[in-house]
């Protein structure tokens, strides 16, 4: 399938490849919908095995983005931005200046910040080329770590989640298996803990597993693969996508499917598998949008305690999106999708009301 053919299929308004000779940076930059407002999404580094790969990557998540800003409230659209190179590696003043420049181009119809294999210091250099950056460090006039709200919003979307399915939203003695312990899923562990929850943990680092067990003996630790066969309350995707698929599915032995990681579900198909075995699936655009939150305020100027109050929200979003599921017998990831495109049809038919600038 061709670019333009993708775009038509999902709806995307500009995908832009970018190289630049000097430091080798090879970047696509992909707008899904604008509708609300700029596009808003970070900026992810990896190794991608081919050029196939790192495209599909950024359309998937520039239209995760789209939904993810739609259904928690923010005037944005949706974009992401991928970078193919390894971080571990190619990473350099230079390489984060060269984007600057490239984003500069798009005039502020994107604004990115951190993501997988990026951090908040890149885009310090990136900055210095245009304005177009967020989640920068304290010290730079930014929000700081956007990990800290993402935990956040996911410990309280768990709640919500516990509360919708038992009727009391503790997680105190509820038995968690959290797939991840990276940025996000290392300070999810901790409110987990400081509530009283059970966590059984992995990660593909092992020397990540072995650090939270000797640090917090209750916890116990797994290998990667043996997450998914956890007999558990709540299982936590908290690493890197697609991790809900034909194969993991039918292992899983929990009630809830809760956690921070983006894309979740490998097909759309699997959100319905969820549904049909009994399984409450928070849908990851919701349950994680604390980070997206946190820069969209940056934006408008940081407000620690406003940011924190919208993140708090998710709780009651995903208690609407449970309700709408429930009264229409649809799975939640779809009940959520139903909601941010209400929202962007009915904002985007406001502005046709012209306005004189």
């Amino acid at each position: 399938m061709g670019v333009f053919e993708r775009m038509i299929r999902d709806g995307h308004e500009q995908v832009v490849f970018c190289y630049d000779k000097t430091t080798g940076l090879r970047a696509i930059i992909a707008i899904h919908d604008t509708t609300l407002g700029p596009a808003l999404g970070g900026c992810r580094m990896w190794p991608y095995e081919s050029e196939e790969a790192a495209l599909e990557d950024a359309l998937r998540l520039a239209k995760g983005m789209t939904y993810k800003s739609a259904a928690s409230g923010q005037n944005h659209g949706g974009g992401k931005i991928v970078i193919w190179g390894d971080p571990a590696t190619e990473r350099s003043e230079e390489l984060f200046r060269a984007l600057g420049r490239f984003v500069g181009t798009m005039g502020g119809r994107i604004v990115t910040g951190t993501d997988v294999g990026t951090d908040k210091a890149d885009f310090v250099w990136a900055k210095q080329e245009s304005p177009w950056f967020v989640g920068l460090p304290e010290e730079e006039g930014g929000s700081g770590d956007t990990a800290v709200l993402t935990a956040y919003g996911v410990w309280k979307g768990m709640k919500a989640c516990v509360r919708f399915r038992w009727g009391d939203d503790s997680l105190k003695g509820r038995r968690v298996a959290l797939q991840g312990l990276g940025k996000v899923g290392r300070r999810l562990l901790e409110h987990l803990l400081e509530e009283g929850a059970r966590v059984t943990v992995t990660d593909v680092r092992p020397e990540r597993i072995a650090e939270v067990c000797a640090s917090h003996p209750e916890v116990e630790g797994v290998a990667p693969e043996e997450i998914y066969d956890q007999e558990c309350d709540i299982f936590s995707p908290s690493a890197l996508g697609g991790v809900l698929n034909d194969e993991t599915i039918p292992r899983l032995r929990c009630a809830i499917v809760a956690g921070s990681a983006n894309n979740q579900l490998a097909e759309m198909r699997h959100g319905q598998m969820l549904h049909d075995r009994g399984i409450l699936y928070a849908p990851d655009y919701v349950i994680n949008a604390g980070g997206l939150i946190q820069v969209a305020d940056e934006i408008m100027g940081y407000n620690p305690e406003r940011a924190r109050r919208k993140t708090a929200a998710i709780y009651d979003l995903l208690l609407q999106i449970f309700a709408i599921s429930q009264e229409e017998g649809i799975p939640a990831y779809l009940a959520a999708d139903r909601l941010a495109e209400r929202r962007i049809e009915r904002v985007g038919w406001l502005r046709r009301i012209y306005t004189p600038e």
